[in-house]
């Protein structure tokens, strides 16, 4: 088992404050976190007038459109993220939810990019990411095994470097709904490596997935769960992320490789213990 990745999914939890964002990415640095990841939209091209238009109350006004604005970073909050990574030795990408997004996204130098669940039947959207070239995290909720082919199609066909996730796109998720043996279905059928992304908000669904062999592991991360965004409930504090990463490194080791071996350690045990050898 290669070591795992771990993403700290800042995702909108920074609620347009880069001095949050930067707390955040602290956490993660912290917690021995491999990336943190951000979410970008151009809110125009995700969302119709007529729902921008809606009546929403939120820190930033009363429509869907002030609180969706509010949310969103622009190039200069971005460039700040980007020093500040490069500053704290830690990796940043984010998953574009358009086309513009996405070419947003190429102003910087990233190593990685994410495709949503919510963009996995996009295929204008699969193909512009599978031309971008770099290594990939495919999030597989709320998408059927059909929809799961056609993406898996268009990257190979492409020949994209990509990482299958397998998540379930409810937020929080219940744990009776996590069906962690995809992982080794999605393997299986696609010979490919596979992560978990999760939104439960206990840590235990999140080391069966790595016992299971998930190769990489994203979870959200916030300073506090009972602050405002739709994300927050589903996301670790500190303290839980820190415990998971802890946890997580210690797999490899504890899974050992499957060979029996009569350990030094027991040859002293078993000479008190069998006292008719």
């Amino acid at each position: 088992m290669d070591k795992i990745f771990v993403i700290a999914e800042i995702g909108i939890n920074h609620n347009g404050n880069i001095l949050l964002a930067k707390k955040l990415i602290d956490v993660a640095v912290r917690c021995g976190c491999d990336a943190v990841k951000f979410q970008k939209r151009d809110i125009y091209t995700v969302y119709t007038k007529k729902y921008l238009s809606e009546p929403r109350e939120s820190p930033w006004g009363t429509t869907q459109l002030d609180q969706k604005k509010g949310l969103e970073f622009d190039y200069e909050s971005y460039l700040e993220i980007d020093k500040y990574c490069k500053l704290k030795d830690i990796n940043w990408f984010a998953s574009a939810w358009d086309i513009k997004s996405l070419e947003f996204l190429d102003k910087f130098r990233l190593k990685y990019q994410k495709v949503a669940s919510a963009m996995i039947t996009h295929n204008e959207f699969l193909n512009a990411v599978a031309d971008r070239k770099k290594h990939t995290f495919i999030s597989t909720g709320m998408s059927t095994i059909e929809d799961i082919d056609n993406a898996v199609e268009i990257f190979k066909k492409k020949k994209c470097d990509f990482e299958l996730m397998h998540s379930v796109s409810t937020y929080p998720a219940d744990e009776k709904d996590l069906n962690l043996n995809m992982i080794l279905a999605l393997k299986k059928r696609y010979n490919c490596k596979v992560g978990y992304s999760g939104h439960e908000p206990s840590v235990s669904p999140s080391l069966v997935a790595c016992s299971l062999g998930a190769n990489s592991l994203e979870r959200h991360v916030t300073l506090d769960r009972a602050s405002y965004g739709s994300d927050q409930s589903a996301s670790l504090e500190e303290t839980g992320l820190s415990a998971l990463v802890g946890s997580v490194r210690k797999i490899k080791s504890i899974l050992g490789n499957g060979e029996k071996t009569f350990l030094e350690k027991e040859k002293k045990v078993a000479k008190k213990l069998r006292y008719w050898e």
